[in-house]
This record gives C-alpha cells, sequence and structure tokens, in this order.
C-alpha cells in the first residue's frame, strides 16, 4: 500500500508525476488560495508525508492531528511557519528547499536595491499620471549606486551572491553575520564590521538574515536611527525582522532616504498598509524566488525530500 501524501497547493504535473508513482496523492486543486485550516485539519489526520508552503501554518496543535505523518516537505528555504520543535519531538523529518534559490533572490535583491535607489517605481507612475510635463535639472533624482557602500546583514548564500552582484559596480561592501567568514572576505573583498558600524556608514542595507525569535525587530527603531539620511534599507529576508511601524515613521519624517521590501509581518500585506502609501518604498508580494526554472526547482527539490524520507532514506536537506 503506498504512503499517503497531502499536497496544500496545485503543483506543475511535472512535480506531480514525480509523486504519483510512489504515493496515493490527495492535492488541494487552487493555485492562487491556499487551502483552508480545517480540510488541512481534515487531511493531515491520515497523511504520512506534507507537502507544504510558507503559507500553511504547520504547528503543534496540527501535528497533534497527524500519528501518521512522518515528513513535512516545505516548499522554502525558511521554515518558521513550521513548529520545528514540536514536529522532531514527534519524530517528524523537516525538510526545506535551499540552495536553487539563491542567485534568483540575490538578483531581486539587487533590482530592489537599484528601483529604491532611482525611484524606478515613482517614475513609472508619475509618467503614467501624466505629470512629466518637462526635463528640469533636479526631477526625480536619486542615490547613486556605483561606488556607494552596501551593508550585508546576513552573509549566508544569498548574502554572498548579492555582494558579488555588487562588485560590478565597484560598491564598498560590509557585512555583519553571526560569525565571521574570511573565506568570504578574502574571495569578494566584503569588510567584517559591527551591526552598528554597518548601519552608520552604510549607503544601502540589505536584510538578509534568518527569521528567529533572536532576529524579530533586528532593525527597530533604535537601528533605523543610526542610518544615514539619505541610506535605502532592503528586506528580502521575512517580515518581523524589520519593525514595520518604526520603518514607517523613519521614512515619514526622512530620517532615512527610501526603501525596498519583497516581505512583510503579514502576507498577503493589507492595501491600507501605512508602508504602501509612501511613494519612497518600492513594495513587492513576495517574489524573490520567482523565476520559472527557480521555482520549478525548487518544487522538485521539495518532492525529492519527500521520497528520500517516506523512503527510509534521510533526505538531503533535513533541517531537524
Amino acid at each position: 500500500m503506498k504512503p499517503k501524501v497531502y499536497i496544500t497547493r496545485k503543483l506543475p504535473d511535472r512535480v506531480v508525476d514525480k509523486l504519483k508513482n510512489s504515493f496515493d496523492l490527495r492535492m488541494w486543486e487552487k493555485e492562487e488560495e491556499p487551502v483552508p485550516r480545517e480540510i488541512l485539519e481534515k487531511e493531515i489526520k491520515e497523511a504520512e508525508g506534507l507537502y507544504c508552503l510558507l503559507t500553511e501554518s504547520i504547528d503543534r496543535d496540527l501535528l497533534n492531528l497527524a500519528p501518521r505523518l512522518k515528513v513535512i516537505s516545505n516548499m522554502a528555504v525558511g521554515y518558521n511557519n513550521i513548529d520545528v520543535a514540536a514536529a522532531t519531538e514527534k519524530g517528524i523529518m523537516v525538510t526545506n528547499t535551499p540552495g536553487v534559490l539563491t542567485e534568483t533572490t540575490a538578483d531581486l535583491t539587487f533590482a530592489l536595491l537599484m528601483a529604491g535607489a532611482r525611484r524606478v517605481v515613482e517614475a513609472s507612475h508619475y509618467l503614467q499620471r501624466g505629470d512629466w510635463k518637462t526635463w528640469s535639472p533636479m526631477q526625480l533624482t536619486g542615490q547613486d549606486v556605483y561606488g556607494a557602500t552596501l551593508g550585508i546583514l546576513g552573509l549566508g548564500r544569498i548574502g554572498e551572491a548579492l555582494a558579488k552582484r555588487a562588485t560590478g559596480f565597484d560598491m564598498n561592501l560590509l557585512y555583519h553575520n553571526r560569525s565571521r567568514k574570511p573565506d568570504a572576505e578574502e574571495r569578494l573583498g566584503i569588510q567584517y564590521v559591527s551591526k552598528e558600524d554597518l548601519l552608520r556608514e552604510s549607503d544601502f542595507v540589505c536584510v538578509l538574515t534568518p527569521y528567529t525569535q533572536e532576529t524579530v525587530n533586528y532593525i527597530d527603531e533604535a537601528e533605523l536611527a543610526m542610518m544615514k539620511p539619505n541610506a535605502v534599507l532592503i528586506n528580502s529576508a521575512r517580515g518581523g525582522i524589520v519593525n514595520e511601524e518604526a520603518l514607517y515613521h523613519a521614512l515619514k519624517k526622512g530620517q532615512i532616504w527610501g526603501a525596498g521590501l519583497d516581505v512583510f509581518e503579514q502576507e498577503p500585506v493589507p492595501t491600507d498598509h501605512p508602508l504602501l502609501s509612501l511613494p519612497n518604498v518600492v513594495a513587492l508580494p513576495h517574489i524573490g524566488s520567482a523565476s520559472q526554472n527557480t521555482r520549478l526547482k525548487m518544487a522538485l527539490l521539495a518532492a525529492e525530500n519527500l521520497i528520500q524520507g517516506l523512503l527510509g532514506e534521510t533526505p538531503k536537506n533535513l533541517v531537524n
């Protein structure tokens, strides 16, 4: 009898085909709408494998309903949507999809940096409204990227890939991390500094730290006050690492110059969120890894993790 697997969102046929030979599959058939909690609670009771997205909260209450569950395969690098401690207590393997989205997310992060610096979205709206009447010397002037100082908070795979891109712009590179990375310093010409020095010296601050209890509100009122008035803050890591209320006030007061955000504490972000009302904010709907090739690679890797775990192997991307 094939192990039962529940999939929380409609997946490409190529991914489903990879799974259906080995497992008895059930899948939420909607692509743009998360599975309702009550349906997930019902389906997980019989499941031995769960293939899920960041949109599902896999908490202790849900896991208590899943006596047969052996593997949770999360189609994401982050796994803050899963109570890993509870899963571990119950002997449930948790896996993620690192590596395959590194370059794509670094591309998007640098795109946010460029868009925020040169007011790309604001300028596009200006043109579309019909406000462009003539050329003038200081019209829609932004910040230079070439030769500027980039500070990276969290020098993991994506942070290193971002630094590599910045070298093409002759940027001065700073980083702060839980531990120093001498190899990366040598390869990339990047300098380790304290968090405080990075905030004070950087023209662009990119947040790429993992979301943990220690990094909730990692950028708060005090940190924003340290930044330059011409600085741009980029967050393509997770919402909640940056205190959104503090960021709104800092931007509104001109304490910092701009922000580029791909993530929010509540997702989807409400359309009346104060940050969305500011012209100096470039806001995106969590599309860091959203290239066609990368999303397919992530989906296939999540499938492979599930297969390995349910067939008695140790998954390559086990996080617990």
